[in-house]
């Protein structure tokens, strides 16, 4: 029997219509993810030195060194994720295939909020650099905080129109970064340094200089704030090309740049001034504080406008490259329904998710506005930042582990070594030490800092409550 059929003259044929799947471009190649990414680390020694001087004192290269270790964890953790789920989202995709949509959203929520303290703590730092130009901009607390308002509004706006940074501008700004600091390393070193080295350890372990136990463990997490950048190269992982091998070679990358260059600008620091000037007068400027103590008159007047500019130039990119992540994230929430929709509404003029660009704004600019007349706001912004952070990066390590037991046998193209076989799955030593340290370090921050412990759990609690109501509109299991 012929159960084939043919159409007859006159029959209609309903050809069903084909459903257009949007995809990212994959363009980026590791010198465009290396500068992304370090364009946000970079930017952070422009201002992380300081916030750890704050509560470490002379112990803040010791303090950078430890956090430089667990930065090679969460790091090695983030390469192997988005080698092996290359989609935005980072430690929020990890969450979400290794737990659950809650889980997910926990962690994308957490990481929201690091963004947002990334953008105002970046604006915040701009104004005393500039100072070099206008000394107003860094003595004038109204005038500098006012500023680094105006810089988060212009931004905003321009990020609502659609006007984009490039990956050539990052690759040229990075460059020209890792140039200057690293000229900048090894002229203190000659000159400040090797001349003098007892000042070092004078300016770290004379009495006075050396914090107290707890202050040593918050400065281990201030210095968290240090190495932000790693998300970034995972929410690029969509528009990268062969991103199971780039993004882990341009994350390895940034680990080896950074972690030199930190270290070298940390010693030189405290050599250069006492850790009661680094945590007052150069708090927000350190790097500027290093130019204005070089001993020849010539390399200083050169250096000192120099990074003014260049600090300026990187700490902007670094805001706008926050207001970028964050309605990037906000869209891969919203794709996977974590989030009501219309934070990942688009312009129709413009094309850009312009509800999220502006709610995560105005936020921003809420953190920032106590600057018009607290002084601890830097400190604190340090804290907060290490609240979101250190939760997102604890369900990465987390999510890596419960994926390695219960999905080993997903493909991973990068795979970190060093493993402990249990009930016959190889787990990374290393994320189990990530895991840990961060769970520890983020339950001190909880417990000593009232402010990121009250404002941080406000924002969780708000986003839960977000959550839970969306999803039961919507007729979706919680999890």
């Amino acid at each position: 029997m012929n159960n084939s059929w043919q159409p007859k003259p006159g029959d209609k044929i309903f050809h069903p219509r084909r459903i257009k799947r949007y995809r990212l471009r994959r363009i980026l190649g590791v010198p465009a993810l290396f500068s992304a990414g370090y364009g946000n680390v970079g930017s952070s020694i422009y201002y992380a030195l300081g916030i750890v001087a704050l509560v470490a004192m002379g112990a803040t290269p010791i303090v950078l060194a430890i956090a430089g270790l667990l930065f090679i964890f969460t790091a090695l953790t983030y390469a192997e994720g988005t080698a092996m789920l290359p989609e935005a989202g980072g430690s929020a995709s990890f969450a979400r295939h290794g737990f659950n949509d809650l889980a997910g959203f926990v962690a994308g929520w957490a990481l929201m909020l690091s963004y947002i303290v990334t953008i105002s703590i970046s604006a915040f730092t701009i104004p005393p650099y500039l100072g070099y130009f206008w000394e107003g901009l860094k003595i004038d607390p109204i005038a500098g905080t006012a500023t680094s308002i105006g810089i988060v509004i212009f931004l905003m706006i321009i990020n609502v129109i659609g006007v984009k940074e490039t990956s050539f501008l990052n690759i040229g700004a990075a460059i020209l970064d890792i140039t200057t600091q690293v000229s900048l390393v090894i002229i203190g070193v000659i000159l400040i340094l090797l001349p003098n080295p007892s000042v070092l350890v004078q300016n770290m372990f004379a009495p006075g200089n050396w914090p107290t136990l707890p202050n040593f463990i918050l400065g281990i997490a201030l210095a968290s704030i240090a190495y932000t950048g790693i998300e970034t190269m995972s929410q690029l992982a969509e528009e990268t090309k062969q991103p199971e091998k780039r993004v882990p070679r341009a994350l390895i990358m940034m680990i080896f740049t950074v972690l030199v260059i930190f270290a070298g600008i940390s010693l030189v620091s405290l050599s250069a001034m006492t850790p009661q000037e680094l945590a007052s007068e150069w708090s927000r400027d350190p790097v500027a504080g290093i130019a204005a103590s070089l001993p020849i008159a010539l390399i200083r007047d050169i250096l000192k406008p120099l990074i003014a500019i260049l600090a300026g130039t990187i700490l902007l990119i670094a805001t706008n490259a926050g207001i970028m992540g964050i309605s990037r994230l906000a869209f891969s929430l919203g794709n996977h329904k974590l989030v009501p929709p219309i934070l990942s509404r688009v312009h129709p003029r413009f094309k850009t998710p312009y509800i999220s660009i502006i709610l995560f704004s105005i936020v921003a600019i809420l953190i920032l506005s106590p600057g018009l007349f607290a002084a601890n706001v830097f400190k604190n912004m340090g804290t907060l930042y290490a609240f979101g952070s250190l939760l997102a990066f604890m369900f990465a390590h987390a999510s890596i582990l419960i994926l390695r037991a219960r999905k080993p046998e997903l493909p991973r193209p990068f795979k970190v070594g060093w493993n402990i076989t249990i009930r016959g799955r190889e787990l990374p030593i290393s994320a189990i030490l990530g895991l840990f340290a961060t769970i520890i370090i983020w339950i001190i921050i909880l417990v000593t800092q009232p402010y990121s412990r009250w404002v941080g759990i406000i924002w969780m609690v708000v986003g839960l409550i977000t959550y839970y109501l969306y999803r039961r509109k919507q007729h979706m299991p919680l999890t």
